[in-house]
C-alpha cells in the first residue's frame, strides 16, 4: 500500500464531521416553494456577507455563472466579455453559447489574473447594427489558471466604474473568493462591493460536499431563480446540503490561511532545490495554489512528471523516500498544459502530509532532472 498526498484540487476534500452531523439533523422543507429553512437561512448569510440583497442557492459553481450570465445578457445573441483564461471560458463547455445563445469575447489575462481596462473599454459593442452588443463583463477570483491569484482591489474597483459607465453588468465568478479574503485580510463585502453579483462556491476549499451560491439584487435573484428552475438545479429539500455550506463557512472559512500558508512553505521548498528543470516563483504564489514551470528547454513533459509521482520506485522503498511506516509515497497534481503542473493545498493536508509531499517531489524532481537534461537549441 502507498500513502497518496492528493493536491490535484481543493474540490477532493470531503465533509467534515461538524457538516455531516449538521446534514443528518438539518430542517427541511421545498426549497423550489422557498420553504426549506436550512437554505433560507444560508441565502440570508451569503447575502449579508457580500453585501448583497439576496443570494440563491444553486448546485455548482458553473451553474451559477451559466445563470448569472442568462440574466445579464437576456437577449440570445448577446455578448459577454471575459478573460481568456477564466473558468466561464475554459472550463465550462461554452455553456453560455450553447444553453443561453450569449458570445463568449475574450481579453488576454495578464499573469496577475487581470486585463487591460482600456482593451475592454475599446471592445465594448452595441452602436453597430452588423455588432452583438456587448451585456456584460465577468471576472474571476482567485483566477485558477494564473495560479490563484488575488484580483488587486483597485483594479476591480477601476473596472467597476468603467461597467457602470457603460452601463454594463459586472460578475464576479468568486468560487475561491473567501481564499482572496484571507489572503488580503479584508471582508467579502469589500472585495465584490463593485459587482453586479458574485457566485461563490461551497465544494473547494470549503470543504461542503456540493453547492454554489449566486449573490446580488432582489430583482437579479428574482429573475436567478426562474433561471434555475429551467436549467433543473430547484433541489426540493436541498437543506441537507445547505446545512454543511453553512458549516463551511462558520468553521473552514476562517482557516483558509492555513491552506495558503503550507503552500507557500511548498513553493520555497520547490524554489529552493535551485534546480534547473522546475521552477516556482513565490513571490507571486497568493493563496492555496503552486504552478511549477518545467523548462522550456527540457524535454521532460507535464504528464511524464505525473506519472512518475504517481509510481513508487524501489530505489524509494530502500532509502528515505518513504513514510515511517514503510510505505511509499505517491502524489496526485494536474497539469494545466505540457510544461505546467498545478499543486493545490487544502484542509486535508496537513503538516505531515506537506511532509511526505515535499519528500516524494524532492525525489522525483531530483531524478528526473538528472534523467533528462536540458537541450539547448
Amino acid at each position: 500500500m502507498a500513502y497518496i498526498v492528493d493536491l490535484r484540487s481543493d474540490t477532493v476534500t470531503k465533509p467534515t464531521e461538524s457538516m455531516k452531523h449538521a446534514m443528518v439533523n438539518s430542517a427541511l422543507g421545498d426549497d423550489v416553494f422557498g420553504e426549506d429553512p436550512t437554505v433560507n437561512a444560508l441565502e440570508s448569510k451569503v447575502a449579508n456577507l457580500l453585501g448583497k440583497q439576496a443570494a440563491l442557492f444553486v448546485p455548482s459553481g458553473t451553474m451559477a455563472n451559466l445563470i448569472a450570465t442568462m440574466v445579464h445578457c437576456n437577449k440570445r445573441g448577446s455578448e459577454a466579455i471575459v478573460g481568456n483564461f477564466s473558468h466561464i471560458y475554459k472550463y465550462e463547455q461554452g455553456g453560455a453559447a450553447h444553453v443561453a445563445g450569449v458570445l463568449l469575447s475574450t481579453l488576454q489575462n495578464k499573469p496577475d489574473g487581470t486585463f487591460d481596462l482600456q482593451e475592454l473599454e475599446e471592445r465594448i459593442r452595441g452602436s453597430d447594427i452588423h455588432e452583438p452588443i456587448t451585456s456584460m463583463v465577468a471576472i474571476e477570483n482567485t483566477q485558477n489558471y494564473c495560479g490563484g491569484k488575488v484580483l488587486p482591489l483597485q483594479w476591480i474597483d477601476d473596472l467597476s466604474d468603467l461597467c457602470k459607465k457603460h452601463s454594463l453588468p459586472l460578475h464576479m465568478d468568486g468560487a475561491r473568493l473567501l481564499n482572496a479574503s484571507a489572503y488580503l485580510s479584508v471582508p467579502p463585502e469589500r472585495i465584490v462591493r463593485g459587482c453586479d453579483s458574485v457566485a461563490l462556491c461551497f465544494s473547494k476549499g470549503l470543504s461542503a460536499p456540493a453547492g454554489s451560491a449566486l449573490a446580488g439584487s432582489y430583482h437579479f435573484i428574482q429573475q436567478a431563480r426562474r433561471m434555475r428552475k429551467m436549467l433543473g438545479g430547484g433541489m426540493r429539500q436541498s437543506g441537507v446540503l445547505a446545512a454543511a455550506a453553512i458549516v463551511a463557512l462558520d468553521e473552514v472559512a476562517p482557516a483558509l490561511a492555513l491552506d495558503h500558508k503550507r503552500a507557500r512553505t511548498l513553493g520555497k521548498v520547490i524554489e529552493g532545490l535551485f534546480l534547473k528543470t522546475f521552477s516556482v516563483d513565490v513571490e507571486s504564489q497568493h493563496t492555496n495554489m503552486i504552478l511549477v514551470r518545467i523548462s522550456e528547454h527540457s524535454p521532460l513533459r507535464a504528464e511524464q512528471v505525473l506519472n512518475r509521482l504517481a509510481q513508487v520506485s524501489l530505489a524509494e522503498t530502500q532509502g528515505d523516500c518513504k513514510t515511517p511506516n514503510d510505505e511509499g509515497v505517491i502524489v496526485k497534481a494536474i497539469c494545466f498544459n505540457d510544461k505546467t503542473i498545478r499543486l493545490t493545498l487544502h484542509r486535508e493536508i496537513l503538516d505531515t502530509d506537506l511532509w511526505f509531499a515535499i519528500m516524494k517531489i524532492t525525489f522525483v524532481f531530483k531524478e528526473l532532472e538528472a534523467a533528462y537534461p536540458l537541450v539547448q537549441t
